[in-house]
Formats: structure tokens, sequence, C-alpha cells
């Protein structure tokens, strides 16, 4: 009887995998791995993001820079020939009346909303663009230096002179440096003088060659004057690279155009990723997959059983053994294969 009650019951061998010497329940050892993995793998991606953010944000910049040209370029060539000669007329206007003001620096809100007016082809407050073909720049010029203007493109400071060229103007384009999303004016300490670089608005290009580069204090302003019967046109960024306590003048003096230029980045153009993108791209994505196929097929080594736990398998084992041989009630041996052993019961009849 006392075996038979055994075979309802578990053996106490059988709770020794389960139960501490102290008789609480073991608690199961929780696998660190996957979090180990998962924090690896965010920090890779974070820090891929960030080195490549300045290269995806720059090119994604050039690329609307690129279509607002395009988009430019498109609209002048649907706008009726007499409509673009008086605007220029118009500009060329404006250059003369602020020549007669006592204080250039003072712009009254009639001054700015006629200034805000002139030039406006597209409606976007753009002006036109400029190129340096020196420094690989192709960018739109828009009305004003407000912080929104500077951080994509080139502000034309609004009490100097409009770019349209002729006798007795000085422009002067802004630009930043060392922005992180895009580059801008980052390059201009590079020009020389001798370098040219060219402004179009509207129908005209006007060729600038660099005659001078200055360093001044940002409060210096001696050099960006109107020089009677001169032509100029400035290009103002802050330096040294990241510190900017100072300002680089870039002045070019007008030269004869050789020949009408054309856009500089047409939109197929644009959409042509260049090479210090596409590298990237393609490169980090391989890494990421291999890294994280190394962590997860990597073959982990077996744990090695201790005495205790081999000792208590081979006990199990037998239990599985003895309980396997115990007869039924029916007084009949059942077997692990035929527990009722009905052949043995047919033979004997």
């Amino acid at each position: 009887m006392d075996d038979k009650k055994q075979t309802g019951r578990q053996s106490p061998a059988v709770k020794q995998n389960t139960v501490q010497k102290d008789g609480k329940p073991k608690k199961k050892k929780k696998k660190g791995s996957a979090v180990f993995t998962i924090i690896l793998i965010a920090i890779l991606l974070v820090g891929a993001g960030i080195m490549a953010y300045p290269s995806i944000a720059d090119w994604w910049n050039s690329y609307h820079q690129s279509r607002a040209i395009a988009d430019f370029v498109n609209v002048l060539n649907e706008t009726d020939p007499e409509v673009i000669e008086k605007m220029f007329a118009d500009a060329l206007a404006y250059n003369s009346k602020i020549l007669q003001k006592a204080n250039p620096f003072i712009v009254t809100e009639e001054d700015m909303a006629e200034y805000m007016s002139l030039l406006d082809l597209s409606g976007t407050g753009m002006i036109g663009y400029i190129q340096i073909e020196s420094i690989d720049v192709n960018l739109p010029i828009y009305h004003t230096t407000s912080e929104s203007v500077l951080q994509t493109a080139v502000g034309h400071m609004e009490w100097s002179s409009l770019p349209v060229g002729g006798s007795s103007t000085h422009a002067l384009l802004s630009g930043h440096r060392g922005l992180p999303s895009a580059r801008l004016f980052t390059d201009l300490d590079r020009v020389n003088v001798g370098d040219i670089f060219t402004v179009t608005v509207l129908t005209e290009t006007l060729t600038y060659q660099i005659d001078q580069i200055l360093i001044v204090e940002p409060d210096d302003v001696s050099d960006l004057m109107v020089v009677s019967g001169e032509d100029y046109c400035t290009l103002i960024t802050c330096t040294p690279y990241g510190i900017n306590t100072h300002r680089m003048l870039v002045r070019g003096t007008r030269i004869e155009t050789a020949e009408q230029r054309k856009v500089a980045v047409i939109t197929g153009e644009a959409l042509r990723i260049p090479n210090y993108i596409a590298i990237p791209a393609v490169a980090v994505p391989m890494l990421f997959i291999l890294l994280l196929a190394s962590i997860l097929f990597t073959p982990r080594k077996r744990k090695r059983l201790s005495d205790e736990e081999i000792l208590s398998s081979l006990q199990n084992k037998d239990i599985k053994t003895q309980n396997a041989d115990v007869p039924d009630p029916t007084g009949e041996t059942q077997t692990e294969d035929n527990p009722s052993a009905p052949d043995n019961k047919s033979e004997e009849e």
C-alpha cells in the first residue's frame, strides 16, 4: 500500500531542483543579455545619428536651396520681359534714393515696406542667388538678415544698396558660418584676392572680383559704406570659426561678365546625393546589421552542471524507472510502452 500511495505523489527527490535547502523556492536567474543588446544597439544608433546629422542636414538644406533657385528661374522664364524690366528700374531708383539719406542706417516702416516690395519676383522674398565657384557655393539671396533667413540662405542688409549694380552702390550680403545644419559661408575664409563671384538678379548676372579681405570688429562699418563712383558687393560672415568675435569682409569690385551663367544647381542635380552622404548612409546600416548578427548568432558556452545538479538528475531518472515498474491496482505490471499490457493477457487466453 505504501508503494501504491507513493505512485500518486511526487518524490521529495523530484522537488530537489525547485526547493532550496531553507525550504524557499529557487529564484530563476534573469538573463541580462537581451537588455545589454538593446542598450548597445541604442548607443550605436545614437552615435551614428550624431555623426551623420551635420552631413545629412547640410545635404537637405542644399537640396532646398537648389530647388529655390530652380523655382526662381522657372518663375522668371514665365514672367513678361516688360515686368522684369520695370522691376529692375525700380531697384535702381531705390539705390539712388537711399544715397540722399543723411543716415543710411535708419530704416523707417515706410522704407521697409518699399524695400520688401522690390525684386520680389516669386513672392517668397527671394532676390536672386550668389555663386562662388572657388568654394562651390550656390545660395539664394533673400531680403533682410533675419535669423530665419540666415539659417538657410544669404541675407541682404536692408540699409545697403540692392544688388543690381550701378555707379556709387555697395550691396552687403551676409551669411552664417559653421552651422551644423548648413555650410553657407563656412568656407569663405578659403577665397583669395582675385577670385570671382557672381550675383544673379532677375535676368542680370553681375560679376565681382575680390579685391579686399578684412577682419574687423562687429561695430566697425567704415568699409561698408558707399564709395562714390564704385560698384561694390561685400560678403560678410563671422570669424574666427566657432568663436565669432569679429567679422570677415570679402569685398568684390564689379567687372565685365564674360558670359551669362546658367542656374547653378538645377532640380535634377539637387536630387543627386553626394558621396559624403551616400557612403555613411550605406556603411552605418551594414555595420549595425553585422554587429546585431554577431550578438544574436554567436554560440554561447554551455553552462557546466554542478555536482549537486548531476546527482539530482540521476536520482530523477531512477525514480522514473521505479515508477514505471510499479504494478497497477488490478495486479498487472504496467510498462512504459503499454500500461495495460493487453498482449500478455491475450496470450494467456
